[in-house]
């Protein structure tokens, strides 16, 4: 589907995650030039994440051929694992965005669900991007939709799902450092990006923050680690009390922009502030156990873009990173558990495996929000 013409989304939106689930999506790492040790630390904590959403909502794995009955081993029975190709793991960002229909008929209760297939060109291009060869996650939203016999709605316009957050009401949430460089979309404006955004996620309101979380280079600043909304009117902000961490200038920027906007109903908008965990960096000996191969290099010594704004609202839980950082992690729980006092909030230990690869757990899911698939 072209931009220039009207998208037939017509009466469709894009949920909030804490909005019922059907089911969440999950990839499975085996990269070895982007998860250390031949990905098997990455896959006990992606087992780990998947084990965990799954005692709230179903989940499917898809796995390559190669990784299938590995994956398929290390998961528990009520975990569906499907094969599929991959270039690598990041469903957020690959898999669909799955919309559904604004209002349901007395005949129809259920309202329909349809699935958007943004463009992708691995963060950034042959130049700027993780890897050089993203053919097989170009194919992944498509099918993960026909798996689910979902319409598919296509789109030219090169989007990641970590760059955009929804509050259900006509909000949304994204950075000028990730939908505005030159890397994504050079040919369209900033306004031209916002129309399709509106036309496709069903919002009226873009709330755009000028940059995501230091550090965040994999992703040019992903809004996903950066803020995220609580429910309407309320959202998280990566933060630190640090004056000299230069994560502190992106935090009060953000911070004063948030605190000068509405939302789409025209509401102040409230901020809780969530601090981020170390500083962390990468150690030589994780370093040393990623093979220097087609991916994007992973040096010793580089801050972590650790956040736990990363997390997924499943029904009913909040599936929380854990990074080893016993301050910063009992805060975030302490956080989390008052912002949704109707979630459970489970932790992930371990979820530094997951970061050293580029991302957290909200970067490797991908909620189906539920529905009815259309006749």
């Amino acid at each position: 589907m072209d931009m220039e013409g009207t998208p037939s989304l017509h009466g469709y939106y894009m949920p909030a995650e804490w909005e019922p689930h059907s089911q969440c999506w999950i990839g499975w790492p085996e990269r070895p030039d982007n998860w250390r040790n031949n990905a098997v630390p990455g896959q006990l904590v992606f087992a780990r994440v998947a084990s965990a959403i799954s005692k709230f909502e179903p989940v499917t794995v898809c796995a390559s051929g190669a990784q299938w009955a590995n994956a398929r081993s290390q998961l528990p029975e009520n975990v569906r694992v499907v094969e599929m190709s991959l270039n690598d793991s990041w469903f957020r960002d690959t898999g669909p965005t799955i919309v559904i229909g604004r209002s349901a008929s007395c005949s129809q209760p259920e309202p329909k669900v349809a699935g958007i297939d943004w463009n992708f060109n691995s963060w950034g291009g042959v130049d700027d991007g993780c890897y050089p060869d993203w053919s097989h996650d170009l194919l992944v939203a498509q099918k993960i939709l026909a798996i689910e016999k979902l319409p598919r709605f296509p789109h030219t316009m090169i989007l990641e799902g970590g760059s955009i957050h929804v509050d259900g009401e006509g909000t949304c949430l994204t950075t000028e450092e990730c939908l505005l460089n030159k890397n994504r979309n050079p040919n369209l404006t900033k306004e031209q990006i916002e129309d399709q955004l509106k036309a496709y996620l069903g919002v009226t309101k873009i709330i755009w923050l000028p940059r995501g979380l230091y550090g965040d280079d994999d992703t040019n600043g992903h809004i996903d680690n950066m803020c995220c909304f609580v429910k309407p009117g309320v959202v998280l902000l990566s933060w630190t009390d640090d004056e000299t961490d230069p994560q502190y200038e992106r935090a009060v920027e953000a911070f004063s922009v948030l605190g000068n906007t509405t939302d789409a109903k025209g509401r102040k908008l409230e901020v809780i502030k969530l601090h981020v965990p170390g500083p962390l960096y990468m150690t030589e000996e994780e370093a040393a156990g990623v093979s220097q191969d087609d991916a994007k290099p992973r040096l010793a010594g580089t801050r972590l873009a650790a956040s736990y704004v990363n997390f997924y609202t499943a029904n009913g839980a909040i599936i929380a990173p854990q990074f080893g950082d016993q301050k910063w992690d009992d805060e975030a729980v302490r956080v989390l558990s008052k912002a949704f006092p109707y979630h459970e909030v489970v932790k992930i230990e371990g979820a530094r495996e997951i970061v050293l690869a580029g991302g957290n757990i909200h970067c490797i899911t991908q909620q189906q929000p539920r529905g009815i698939v259309q006749p």
